[in-house]
Parts: C-alpha cells; structure tokens; sequence
C-alpha cells in the first residue's frame, strides 16, 4: 500500500524540476547569447578601429550594416531570454508547464538563433548593394520572435484573471503590498 502512495506523490515534484530547467534554460542562453554578441560588437569596435576596408571600405556598406543588426538583435534577444526566464519564476510552476509557454521557449530559441544569425551570414557574402541570401532567415526568426511575444502576453493576461477568480490574486497582491511597506 505504501507504493501507490509515493507513485502519487513522485509525479508532482517533477514539474517544477521542468519549470526549474526551463528558467535556467533561458538564464543560460541569455547570458550566452549576451557573451557572443558583446564579444562581436567588440570585435566590430576592432574593426573600425583599425579602419579594416573588408569592413569600412566603400563596397561594405550592406556587410557593416548587416553585422551591426546581427549585433544589435542578438543583444536584444539575450536580455530577452533573462526577461523570460524571470517571467516564468514570476507567474509560477503552472505557467511554466503550460504548452503555450513551451511553445514560446522554443520559439525564442529560433529567433534568437535565426534573426541575428541571418543579418550575420546575410553580410558575410554580399551582393553589389544586396545582402547575401542568409537575410532569408531573418523574417522567419522575427515571426518566431512575435509568435514568442504573443504567446507570452496571452498567457500572462489569462493568468491574472484566473488567480483573482480563486481568491489568490487578491491575496498576493495584499502580501506584496505589505511586503513592500515593510522594507
């Protein structure tokens, strides 16, 4: 009698270990993600400085252009990754096994692979005025990036509503405010 006890009791701890996993796997890609696009917006900064012509020549237009947006999005989609992972220990261990919520995980991961990694190889080879065809990545990433957003923000707002119907909204937000007088 005592095994079906602790088979009812196993499967509740491991959705916070997924959710937990989760969180990191965000802290991790973002504080990644924020290395490899400082390290080349570093390196970009090098270029310059040494007036490298493969970079400020008057051909490289489109290249400087592209790699400073692969730059500039993958700095974006870093911190985005720290926002999401602080948004998922925000709303909890149900929201985070949500599938809405899983779907976002992955979608931000595409994006942040996809949209700075297209404006990248889109500048590596380019074409008279024209980037080279890796510029094809970059709409796929930002609708992966704006599918991750929406999703985040539907359940977000579905979120609130739901706490308040139980009862929990209200009090959370009672502790916080008493928390806040507190300190």
């Amino acid at each position: 009698m005592t095994e079906p006890a602790s088979d009812t009791q196993s499967p509740a701890p491991q959705p916070t270990k997924t959710a937990e996993g989760r969180v990191r796997q965000h802290l991790r890609a973002g504080w990644i993600a924020l290395l490899i696009f400082v390290t080349l917006g570093t390196v970009l900064e090098a270029l310059h400085a040494f007036k490298s012509a493969q970079y400020l020549g008057v051909g490289n237009e489109i290249r400087r252009l592209m790699w400073t947006l692969a730059h500039a999005h993958g700095i974006g989609l870093g911190l985005l990754h720290i926002a999401f992972a602080a948004t998922l220990q925000l709303l909890g261990a149900r929201v985070e096994a949500s599938d809405r919520m899983a779907m976002a995980s992955r979608l931000l991961t595409v994006a942040t692979v996809l949209l700075p990694g297209g404006f990248f190889i889109g500048g590596i080879v380019t074409y008279g005025g024209d980037p080279g065809v890796g510029v094809l990545l970059v709409p796929i990433g930002a609708l992966a990036l704006w599918l991750a957003i929406l999703l985040v923000g539907m359940t977000t707002v579905e979120r609130e509503p739901a706490a308040d119907a139980r009862g929990q909204g209200s009090s959370a937000a009672h502790t916080s405010s008493a928390g806040d007088s507190q300190s």
